[in-house]
């Protein structure tokens, strides 16, 4: 197929306002693909390369040769050329890369250069996600949506499982098992005000947990090989060798669970979340000495067995078998709120974030904010992603500083401004965010705004929501402050504009 049928589906797309219309489109495509062309395909119209980064950046795309007059690339082209270009290492790759670049968008028709550059950049706006996208794999291969996402939380990546979904139908799905050693997308939880609330909302009775100031992690052990995966499905194994260490020493040949990594001080209070954090980010531990405890709060698979689709009772006593009560979470399973109020009170007492309510009957939604758990924590916050931000004044001169705020619409799968904040801000998060802004600054950084590629998730408290008129979502947050930025979470997965507007007062 020629590169220009899928830049002109993207172009169509962005035209779209429906999301059943989109998901037709894409998958109008999809059924013309030949079966190498399905994961590039998918991929790009997904937002993303099959490479994840292949070192191309805005600044690599400012001076690019004149458009083609005709479409002679193919998707196989496409991504052969991107291919090359990630493989460009050593001196003289900075100036290779470019040249290759100049090339591909030499031999590229305008159409197909808007494309790219959006792709490149990380700015693709036409309202297909992976969401859209992966409603479009079922409906072209006429399987239930459903399947598709299960095979794809499985995998770890929607391009293998479109492709199988297009060549061998259902039958090919259900060959997509857990496998320990290859990571899935967690379990996120859904917010309530407070432990009744969230009693009310799984039935009567819940497992409370404590909600640590800590680091996700992903364990997966098969024999003696361990490793240990961020949130966002990193690899970080050679960087915690104690968590490797404490994994090995359980009682299990095969293991795949849900857990946290958290820095505690000698009294068992945590250091600050970048202590923590500072461990995910070298490839050396031993740069850092502060050592990280491994705690586990839900148990996959043990042994040969997949326990995802088990009640959480059933995980739970499966975790209890196997792991010791000093690597797992402290919990409480009651039907009493005044219990709940008390064990989350606790939880703060030790410097912990609040609770995290789990329904004893469900199943482990991996890669979904289920309704199965619910957190509470002492104040509202949002994890949301920054659209733009603007040049401050006065003491902030020279830093970028006030934030655009984003919020997700789960419909198209763009993003929905909700506000601005420049609190909660200290120096040093000033001068960190000047320069991350600077790099994922889309245009001009000369303006008083600065357009950002929408990558970069932050954490914002806010103490209510109120509907307004001035934002294009309708609500704005109130009183809202800057927590910390987290590189450990994608802009997918951040809230909903349906969960901002579920605080607003009734």
């Amino acid at each position: 197929m020629l590169f220009e049928q899928v830049a002109a589906t993207s172009a169509t797309l962005a035209r779209t306002s429906a999301r059943g219309a989109k998901t037709a489109l894409v998958a109008d495509l999809l059924s013309n693909l030949q079966p190498a062309e399905i994961g590039p395909a998918v991929t790009w119209l997904s937002g993303d390369l099959t490479q994840r980064q292949i070192g191309v950046g805005y600044a690599s795309l400012r001076s690019l040769p004149d458009a083609a007059a005709a479409a002679t690339l193919t998707v196989a082209d496409v991504e052969s050329r991107f291919e090359g270009i990630k493989a460009c290492t050593g001196a003289g790759s900075q100036a290779r890369r470019r040249e290759l670049i100049g090339d591909v968008f030499g031999a590229s028709t305008a159409a197909e250069q808007q494309f790219l550059r959006g792709l490149l950049s990380g700015g693709l706006r036409q309202g297909a996600l992976t969401g859209v996208v992966t409603d479009a794999v079922a409906r072209a291969a006429a399987v239930p949506p459903a399947a598709v996402r299960r095979a794809a939380m499985l995998r770890g990546e929607l391009a293998e499982v479109a492709t199988v979904a297009l060549t061998d139908g259902i039958d090919g799905l259900a060959r997509f098992g857990l496998e320990p050693g290859r990571p899935i997308g967690p379990m996120l939880a859904q917010s309530a005000a407070d432990p009744a609330e969230a009693l009310q909302r799984l039935g009567g009775i819940a497992r409370f947990e404590w909600k640590l100031d800590g680091a996700r992690i992903q364990v997966h052990r098969r024999g003696a090989d361990v490793a240990v995966f961020t949130r966002t499905l990193d690899d970080i194994t050679t960087r915690v060798p104690e968590i490797v260490e404490a994994i090995r020493a359980l009682p299990v040949r095969d293991l795949v669970a849900d857990g946290e990594a958290i820095a505690l001080r000698p009294d068992g209070r945590p250091y600050p979340f970048q202590v923590t954090a500072s461990r995910f980010g070298t490839s050396d531990s031993q740069r850092t000495a502060q050592r990280l405890t491994g705690f586990l709060f839900d148990v996959l698979h043990v042994d040969g067995v997949d326990l995802l689709d088990e009640p959480g009772e059933h995980r739970w006593a499966e975790l209890a078998r196997i792991v010791p009560q000093a690597l797992r979470v402290p919990s409480l399973t009651t039907s009493d709120a005044a219990a709940a109020s008390a064990f989350l009170d606790d939880a703060l007492a030790h410097g912990h974030e609040g609770v995290v309510a789990k329904s004893l009957a469900s199943g482990y939604e991996a890669g979904r904010r289920g309704s199965g758990w619910i957190k509470i924590k002492p104040v509202h916050t949002l994890d949301l992603v920054v659209l733009a931000v603007e040049w401050g004044s006065g003491r902030r001169r020279g830093w970028l500083s006030n934030i655009h705020l984003g919020a997700r619409d789960p419909k198209t799968g763009e993003f929905v401004m909700l506000g601005k904040t420049f609190k909660g801000m200290t120096d040093q998060m000033l001068a960190w965010q000047t320069e991350r802004f600077t790099q994922l600054a889309s245009g001009s950084t000369e303006g008083w705004v600065v357009s950002l590629r929408p990558e970069q998730v932050v954490e914002i408290a806010f103490d209510g929501v109120q509907r307004s008129t001035t934002y294009p979502g309708g609500v704005a947050l109130r009183f809202a402050r800057v927590l910390r930025y987290r590189d450990d979470k994608r802009p997918d997965e951040i809230d909903t504009i349906n969960t901002v507007r579920g605080f607003l007062p009734t």
